[in-house]
C-alpha cells in the first residue's frame, strides 16, 4: 500500500472520502498492520492503535483506525476536505506517510513524541499544517 518515497515519507495512493466524525480514519486492520510496519520499535509492548502521521497536499493530521472505513480509504472530515482540491470524492490520491523519524520532528514543534509504551502521535500533538 505505501513504499519508500524518501528518507522522511513513504507514499501511498488511497481513496480519499469525507466521513462525519472529527478525526481522520482509515481500516483498523491496515491502520495496526502499517503501524506495526512503520511506527513500532519491537522492543517490549507497544500500542498499535496510536495514530499514524499523513500528510495530503500541505496538511499533516493524525489518522485513527476505524471499524467502518473500506479498506484502502481515508476517510477525512468535512472541514479538512474544504482546503483540499477534491471535488468529487471518493478521489483516488497521492498520500504520505510520515516515517517514525519524521513523526517525530513534526511533533517535536507540538510537544514531542511521547516515549515508553503507546508512544506515538495524538490529536493534540499535531500541528495543522506543515510540510
Amino acid at each position: 500500500m505505501f513504499e519508500v518515497f524518501s528518507r522522511s515519507y513513504y507514499l501511498g495512493r488511497l481513496y480519499v472520502t469525507p466521513t462525519d466524525g472529527d478525526h481522520a480514519l482509515m481500516d483498523s486492520e491496515q491502520h495496526e498492520r502499517i503501524n506495526e510496519a512503520v511506527y513500532a520499535t519491537g522492543d517490549g509492548l507497544e500500542r498499535l492503535d496510536t495514530p499514524l502521521v499523513m500528510k495530503l497536499e500541505s496538511r499533516h493530521f493524525p489518522v485513527h483506525g476505524g471499524t467502518n472505513v473500506p479498506a484502502n480509504t481515508l476517510a477525512l472530515p468535512e472541514s479538512m476536505l474544504e482546503g483540499t482540491e477534491i471535488r468529487n470524492p471518493p478521489s483516488l490520491r497521492e498520500v504520505f506517510l510520515a516515517r517514525r523519524e519524521r513523526a517525530q520532528q513534526l511533533l517535536a514543534f507540538t510537544g514531542g513524541w511521547r516515549d515508553g509504551v503507546g508512544a506515538g502521535p495524538t490529536d493534540d500533538d499535531l500541528p495543522d499544517a506543515g510540510t
